[in-house]
């Protein structure tokens, strides 16, 4: 399996595996939100593509192209290479710098680095058909507001990952009563009265339940019945790009 990153010119914009941490989730007492497995193992499952420059966006709430204004600290002449406004109404269109291409069956889907809020602004997420495109996309984000919003040199303003087509039309859905699975029910009610119990142990200020603080049958891949999942994973190792001449 591979993906193919031709950058369109010599110089585009860096390429990196996706980082899990968050500055807003650093800021936390004990940084705790890390404790949430599913939202750090989401945060890194792609790559980011890191802007080249500072930009700065300003938008008057206006329709118009011109009532966006792109700024930046760095040379002027240089933002038409990696950003404008063609979609009015507050859209300012990023270039990827790259033409991607996957195996056949294949597509990427683009979008803004997960749990990354930024205020003012909003990623626009596509799906894209990279396995015959032979040309670019772009990255949008919609302005929410009148105002400016700055995206800082090195910080992503794209997320990519892999998606399978065909594969995900052929899942049915099926909903089902849980009583319908009775390890499920098993599995289930352990771990209910397992968290209840702790809960009450630590509203109650018991001493191991205030030394754990919070239970870690996720993060350990365990199930409350001692059971391990074998296919556990806590962490994404995505490769770098290879420069490839």
């Amino acid at each position: 399996m591979h993906l193919d990153c031709y950058k369109i010119y010599d110089v585009a914009p860096e390429l990196v595996p996706a980082r899990s941490n968050r500055d807003w989730m650093d800021a936390f007492v004990d940084r705790h939100p890390y404790r949430c497995l599913p939202l750090t193992m989401a945060n890194a499952t792609g790559w980011e593509l890191l802007c080249p420059m500072d930009i700065k966006i300003e938008w008057n709430g206006g329709p118009r192209n011109e009532d966006i204004r792109l700024l930046t600290r760095g040379d002027p002449r240089a933002i038409a290479s990696f950003a404008d406004a063609h979609f009015m109404r507050g859209i300012v269109t990023f270039h990827t710098g790259h033409l991607f291409r996957t195996p056949p069956g294949w597509g990427v889907w683009v979008t803004g680095p997960p749990n990354w809020p930024k205020d003012g602004i909003y990623p626009l997420t596509g799906l894209v058909e990279t396995d015959w495109l032979p040309f670019p996309f772009t990255m949008n984000w919609q302005m929410t507001r009148p105002g400016s919003v700055v995206f800082e040199k090195g910080e992503p303003f794209a997320f990519i990952t892999l998606m399978e087509h065909r594969k995900l039309e052929e899942i049915v859905p099926e909903r089902k009563p849980m009583r319908s699975n009775a390890e499920l029910v098993k599995e289930y009610e352990a771990w209910r009265d397992s968290r209840a119990d702790f809960n009450e142990r630590l509203k109650g200020g018991e001493e191991n339940a205030m030394r754990e603080r919070w239970q870690r049958h996720y993060m350990k891949g365990q199930k409350p019945t001692g059971d391990k999942a074998d296919a556990h994973q806590t962490k994404r190792r995505l490769q770098a790009p290879k420069d490839v001449k």
